[in-house]
């Protein structure tokens, strides 16, 4: 008689590049014979991916230890909190071990230690691809770890280190493995992927029968030849990105960009160690939506930053809308422990902090209500994400939409349509971010 498996449960907090990290855990302790559980009765051992970016974050991830101790009560911790080891001891004495973030090989010693398994290849499998966390139709691609720039309110490179990028042909790899698993929608994502390859100074790697560098332009155009929808995130708009909004009006990549502005004052920006010119970055979007007119920008801005002033707030709310930013991201500043940013001058008071950001959600919801009603009457291509139990509808996705952050387009419709599908849709209405269409006969 078989013995039982041993059951690991994982919970993952934080954005894409924690998930990813997560996939890649429990692929390798999927392919030792480990089951998964997705309950936290049901493991005999969870692990906790913690998010430590904010301070809201922070305490988000410690209330997700507790449960899970309280829970389960065997408690293994990984992720960027890991960092603070102390914190969490702090807090939660009952955790069996912490490893900090993307420590892969940690988190499954750490595994072996408390929770051991003998593998038996003749039934340990691992499907093409690996596990994943998102749905089989589309599945996030990290190309690099670690952050080169110094921005004032963030702390990932104390985190997550320097850039490290991965060569050019491991990234392939990955990506023409998940396509042939049934992906259909590839997402990039890196903390900061138009950097991709610096570090190593754009090493070449043989792909198939040819030399690829490790640069930016040569990954998108590579990962544009694979027959799937490849979606760019987190691009800094350095001067190489109008290279790639060429492979866009080709067709090779998504016309999507997502590039985190943060803000458009140039005292502002200055303060947060960012690039400050914003009348040239208003001319280069220009450029780009002339070479690639169905081009959509999302972007991500702080608000309440410390020196920030009603003139500097109002610059930003006149670049949203000069810069026509299709889909944006708003965060309240938060004074986070070991960001320079805490010894700046001129901290904002957190009442005009919350009216600010009223103000500017009144702006971009406005500025989207304008985008949608010009959809009306379009016929654009989309990707089913399944059917949506809420709306009772098939829920779609337009390439101008990432998964979870942007719109949603609902079809309703008595025929089954499988996830994955890519279907012409006529839009025919909607309010803010979700739009009604109809599938297109062909």
């Amino acid at each position: 008689m078989t013995a039982k498996a041993p059951t690991v449960g994982v919970v993952s907090l934080g954005c894409p590049k924690a998930l990813v990290d997560s996939e890649r855990i429990i692929t390798r302790l999927r392919s030792e014979g480990y089951q998964l559980s997705g309950s936290y009765e049901g493991a005999d051992l969870v692990v906790v991916n913690t998010c430590g970016f904010l301070d809201s974050a922070k305490a988000e991830s410690l209330d997700a230890i507790g449960e899970a101790i309280a829970e389960n009560g065997k408690v293994i911790v990984t992720g960027c909190l890991g960092k603070e080891e102390n914190l969490i001891r702090d807090a939660h004495p009952k955790v069996l071990e912490i490893t900090g973030p993307h420590q892969y090989e940690a988190v499954v010693g750490a595994v072996h230690t408390h929770l051991p398994q003998v593998h038996d290849p003749k039934i340990d499998l691992v499907p093409e691809g690996g596990f994943r966390l998102t749905p089989r139709h589309y599945a996030y691609l990290k190309i690099s770890e670690g952050c080169n720039n110094r921005c004032t309110f963030c702390i990932i490179p104390s985190i997550r280190g320097d850039l490290v990028s991965r060569p050019a042909n491991a990234v392939l790899k990955e990506a023409e493995s998940l396509v042939k698993a049934g992906v259909k929608e590839l997402l990039v994502i890196s903390q900061d992927t138009s950097a991709y390859g610096v570090d190593v100074k754009y090493a070449e790697s043989k792909w198939k029968d040819r030399m690829v560098r490790a640069k930016f332009y040569d990954l998108c155009k590579e990962l544009g030849d694979l027959g799937a929808w490849v979606r760019l995130h987190y691009v800094y708009p350095y001067p190489h990105v109008d290279e790639v909004v060429g492979l866009m009006a080709e067709g090779k990549i998504l016309p999507y960009l997502d590039i985190p502005f943060q803000h458009a004052s140039p005292n502002v920006l200055k303060a947060m160690r960012r690039p400050a010119n914003q009348d040239k970055v208003l001319d280069r979007i220009k450029k780009w939506r002339q070479i690639c007119p169905d081009l959509t920008i999302r972007s991500s801005f702080i608000v309440g930053f410390p020196g920030e002033t009603e003139d500097d707030f109002e610059t930003l709310l006149d670049f949203i809308e000069e810069a026509e930013i299709d889909r944006a991201g708003v965060f309240k500043y938060e004074n986070v422990d070991g960001a320079p940013s805490r010894d700046l001058p001129g901290h904002v008071d957190q009442d005009d902090v919350d009216e600010r950001y009223d103000r500017f959600m009144e702006v971009q919801t406005a500025l989207a209500h304008q985008r949608l009603q010009s959809m009306i009457g379009k016929t654009v291509d989309a990707i089913c994400d399944g059917w949506d139990e809420d709306a009772e509808a098939y829920a779609f996705r337009t390439k101008a939409d990432a998964p979870e952050i942007d719109g949603v387009t609902y079809v309703d419709r008595d025929d089954e349509i499988a996830e994955g599908t890519i279907a012409k849709l006529e839009i025919l209405g909607g309010e803010g971010h979700e739009m009604v269409g109809a599938l297109v006969e062909e």
